[in-house]
């Protein structure tokens, strides 16, 4: 949909020079469709080829995209700025094995401060899930994915995460991660009764959230968090799709991988199922017809 050009830059500080160039030639978070790390922790950004077009990119359109390169590479799903200069990020639990992922995700949170934004997201591809946090770029990184939290998102009063091989989301305040490094103060707000949560959307959208279950989709409102979180809509589903993301007023995008325990496992670049309007209950109609459901 959008034609690409990949830059490459071979440390941190490479990364810095390069993002604050693209900025002056018109690249804003809403144009970095992928950001990834090779296995000498050297990093590859994808672009629109034409940065005027940056406008038009949604998030739902990047999470369909494919990556314009092949091989070994490992992706970040998104990058948060959060209170103060800690950043949290989100995406191949490999992120850790390069060394230098922490410095390009402070790099990337650094630059997103200059445009006024929070977060970026980037686009879909298959990887097993890690989530790490940190003060700033000086300080030491905490995975969180070694207390099996994992895709977390960012809320009006926290952070939201599900738990590998578990059917409950946890929630801390941001004021609990300043104390403890997001180490400890998770406490379980929800649970799914449609067996594990395997995927949570990546961002909250009008205080909606899909959840993907070993049993179907969820859709649950966190306007009251971190008191409590509602079920708003419920699609039992024996397949492999996942919600991702969505558009706002527009389509879902979904993702079709293999169920395991943990998670969707080879998942796909997402497509964008639906139109305006319309609701989680209306999916099935149209994933119905797609190959998945069948097998």
């Amino acid at each position: 949909m959008f034609p690409s050009r990949v830059y490459h830059y071979r440390d941190p500080a490479a990364v810095i020079l390069g993002l604050k160039e693209l900025r002056r030639k018109g690249l804003t978070p809403r144009g970095l469709l992928f950001v990834a790390l090779d296995p000498r922790g050297e990093t590859y950004i994808a672009v629109p080829e034409d940065l005027e077009a940056v406008a038009n990119v949604r998030v739902g359109d990047k999470l369909s995209l494919v990556p314009p390169w092949e091989g070994r590479y490992f992706h970040f799903d998104a990058v948060h700025r959060l209170p103060g200069d800690s950043v949290l990020w989100n995406g191949d639990r490999r992120l850790g094995d390069t060394g230098s992922a922490p410095e390009v995700a402070c790099a990337l949170s650094e630059w997103l401060k200059g445009s006024s934004a929070k977060n970026v997201f980037l686009g879909c591809t298959p990887h097993q899930p890690g989530s790490w946090w940190a003060a700033d770029h000086r300080s030491r990184v905490i995975d969180l994915h070694a207390s099996g939290l994992v895709d977390v998102v960012v809320t009006g009063s926290g952070m939201l995460a599900r738990r590998i091989n578990d059917s409950k989301l946890f929630h801390t305040e941001f004021s609990s991660v300043a104390k403890s490094g997001g180490r400890d103060g998770w406490h379980e707000v929800f649970r799914s009764e449609m067996g594990n949560i395997l995927l949570v959307e990546r961002r909250v959208l009008n205080y909606r959230l899909v959840l993907t279950c070993e049993q179907g989709l969820m859709e649950i409102d966190v306007s009251h968090l971190p008191d409590l979180i509602i079920e708003t809509a419920r699609v039992p589903m024996q397949s492999g799709f996942g919600v991702v993301g969505r558009i706002d007023g527009g389509a879902f995008a979904v993702t079709a991988g293999r169920v395991e325990p943990w998670g969707l496992s080879d998942v796909s670049p997402a497509m964008l199922v639906g139109s305006p309007n319309q609701s989680l209950l209306d999916l099935p109609r149209t994933l119905r017809a797609m190959p998945l459901e069948d097998e």
